[in-house]
């Protein structure tokens, strides 16, 4: 019995594309649900959370299982604005095909350049959705040329739009026969010996045609692009028939070890922490003690389901190349790998990452144990929010992407948790690097017992390096067990520098020292570590590094010498303008500090004719009248004695 096809299917888009609306119409369609959700009328089945519905945006990605044409589909609709992008990093990550909706009403927006760019990266097979073809202004032809100039031109068109930009816009198939004999050219060169049958005049037959679209389009050399409009139920039979025919088959293993990753981890008031994952080989059984490779523990599941119409159906069982929801895990964090690390996983794709930081305080003080348990938890949910707690100073600190970030979650810790937050102004994440080579010099060996001599060679490396870690010493001076609790301690050592900030872009050598045969124990070159470099930093003195975004903006000519003279002013550098039929396109790099409410003021301006991208392109020196100096957070290893005492907790 031939086994059933499964896919992995991810929807994609920049915010209110349709994304989640189209994921009502499927699992209508698949007659999962009786009724169509509607994002407007917060009756969504796959927003999950409160805010999600009460938004009308998705904040987390979340999956549900249905079948069409005999096929299973694991479907994921994924966060849309770009201050939950690390979400959707971790969707690329398990999928086997996308679906990248376009609004033909906004076009090609600025974070749909970045997913079609980590859709390529990743070599993620995907096709083209062009929603809201019923609004009014909507211009198929001009929408066509922004994406083959701003996105792809290797597309197959499968139907033609009629009555475009009025409610009553409908779209017609085009013979699938024709659509690959006028993209002959485009399908046979994923195929070399069809290339040359081709440069023969060979005269392809339908189904060997079919045969090389469908290859052409699961190795990226091409997608499909549909017409339609998720609010009037046009073109959606289309699109999932199209998801069916071009979407590969989930490859994996089952009789190989294990290996899997969680994609998302989500809160259920009945069953507590869910961990949505996908295995890519082995199996995961209900009652099955799982290894959590990043986390190097083990944990026992409790049980296995399926979600439909954001109901939980328990299955026992899941094998390679599935997706499913598994409680029991109560450690598990989003990003976590199970069991084997290496089998069958991909490349991660990075779309975006958290540059600014912030103390979060209740509003009550009584509830300072509450939110610390719960931003615990929110962090195994979204692992960039990077909390921490600093006991001694009773602050709580997280990292976020963006002010909607911000808001969400806000939010979510008031309805899920009944806790009253307060945020304080976000700050910019500057970094630190050495000025120059520099000798760290640390002895510790009172007050005994304790004995740990160490010499660090800390020098600066070129932007972008991050940090390295050489041992040129001999175990007969310092024991390998020594040697290996000293490389552990350098990322913490790291983390704080003279500024206050990460420390990064340095290579670190341990090139003399010494260990004592009664006196040392491990304990004591995780103590000296950290004052050995920042003794080194303190002597030499650091630089800020400061976070560097690059932008492209298409705005009217008539703009030019304005938008030009905000960049200046921001700091920023930029290439010569490309003009064409009286509007500019502009790209450069600008710092954060200086533009983060630029898009707002650039909408202002230019009165929403103007569109923006920004992404994160790296660390760049900035004059340390433009850095911010942070207090160290806690005891400092500078501070000799205190630091002591408290490693040998006689300091409370």
């Amino acid at each position: 019995m031939q086994k059933q096809k499964l896919t992995n299917v991810g929807i994609l888009a920049h915010v209110d594309a349709g994304k989640t609306s189209l994921t009502e119409h499927f699992l209508y369609y698949a007659g999962v649900t009786r009724k169509r959700g509607s994002v407007d009328a917060g009756t969504t089945n796959s927003d999950f959370l409160d805010v999600e519905r009460e938004r009308g945006i998705s904040v987390r990605s979340s999956f549900t299982t249905f079948e069409w044409n005999d096929t299973q589909i694991n479907l994921i609709d994924t966060p849309g604005h770009v201050d939950f992008s690390t979400d959707v990093e971790r969707v690329l990550g398990i999928l086997d095909f996308a679906v990248l909706v376009v609004s033909a009403a906004e076009g090609v927006q600025s974070h749909t350049e970045n997913i079609y760019s980590a859709l390529k990266e990743s070599g993620i097979p995907f096709m083209i959705f062009v929603n809201k073809i019923d609004r009014t202004g909507v211009e198929i032809d001009s929408l066509l040329n922004e994406i083959k100039m701003e996105l792809t031109d290797n597309i197959l068109i499968l139907n033609s739009v009629e009555n475009e930009g009025q409610n009553e816009a409908s779209v017609s198939p085009i013979s699938i026969t024709r659509v690959y004999q006028d993209n002959i050219e485009s399908i046979v060169t994923s195929d070399e010996a069809a290339l040359e049958k081709y440069l023969e005049d060979y005269d392809f037959s339908a189904e060997e045609l079919s045969k090389l679209a469908i290859n052409s389009v699961q190795t990226n050399k091409i997608s499909p692009l549909l017409f339609g409009s998720a609010k009037n139920d046009v073109g959606i039979e289309a699109l999932l028939d199209n998801i069916v025919r071009f979407a590969p088959q989930a490859n994996g293993d089952t009789d190989k070890p294990l290996s899997a990753m969680v994609h998302s981890v989500s809160f259920d008031k009945t069953m507590g922490k869910i961990a949505n994952v996908r295995l890519f080989n082995g199996a995961i059984l209900s009652r099955d003690t799982v290894k959590n490779v990043s986390l190097d523990i083990e944990e026992k599941v409790t049980q296995i389901m399926k979600i439909a119409s954001s109901k939980f159906i328990d299955i026992g069982r899941v094998e390679a190349g599935d997706i499913a929801a598994i409680s029991g895990m109560q450690n598990v964090r989003a990003g976590d790998i199970l069991g084997d690390e290496i089998g069958g996983l991909r490349k991660p794709i990075k779309l975006n990452q958290p540059l600014l930081t912030l103390k979060a305080e209740p509003k009550n003080e009584a509830d300072y144990p509450a939110l610390a348990e719960a931003l615990t938890q929110l962090s195994h949910e979204d692992p960039t929010l990077e909390f921490e707690q600093l006991k001694e100073e009773r602050e709580l600190h997280i990292k976020i992407l963006g002010y909607i970030q911000l808001e969400v979650l806000e939010t979510i810790i008031k309805q899920r948790y009944g806790l009253e937050v307060i945020f304080e102004k976000p700050s910019v994440i500057y970094k630190e690097t050495p000025v120059a080579k520099v000798l760290g010099i640390v002895r510790y060996t009172m007050p005994k017992p304790c004995w740990s001599v160490m010499n660090f060679l800390i020098e600066p490396l070129e932007r972008g390096s991050g940090v390295e870690y050489h041992s040129q010493m001999s175990v007969d001076k310092i024991k390998q067990r020594y040697q290996n609790e000293t490389e552990r301690t350098i990322p913490s050592a790291l983390k704080q520098g003279i500024k206050g900030w990460e420390v990064t872009d340095l290579r670190i050598t341990l090139v003399d020292g010494e260990d004592h045969e009664m006196h040392s124990r491990a304990g004591d070159f995780a103590v000296a570590t950290p004052m050995g470099i920042l003794n080194g930093l303190k002597e030499i003195g650091t630089k800020f590094l400061e976070p560097i975004l690059s932008f492209k903006i298409i705005a009217p000519d008539e703009y030019l010498g304005a938008i030009t003279s905000d960049i200046i002013q921001m700091r920023g550098s930029f290439e010569a303008p490309q003009q064409e039929n009286g509007r500019f396109t502009l790209e450069g790099l600008v710092p954060l500090a200086t533009s983060l409410e630029y898009s707002i003021r650039l909408s202002s301006k230019t009165a929403d004719k103007a569109k923006i991208r920004t992404h994160f392109h790296s660390y760049k020196e900035c004059a340390d009248n433009l850095g911010v100096v942070r207090p160290y957070k806690g005891i400092s290893p500078l501070d000799r004695s205190k630091w002591i005492l408290k490693a040998r907790r006689a300091l409370q």
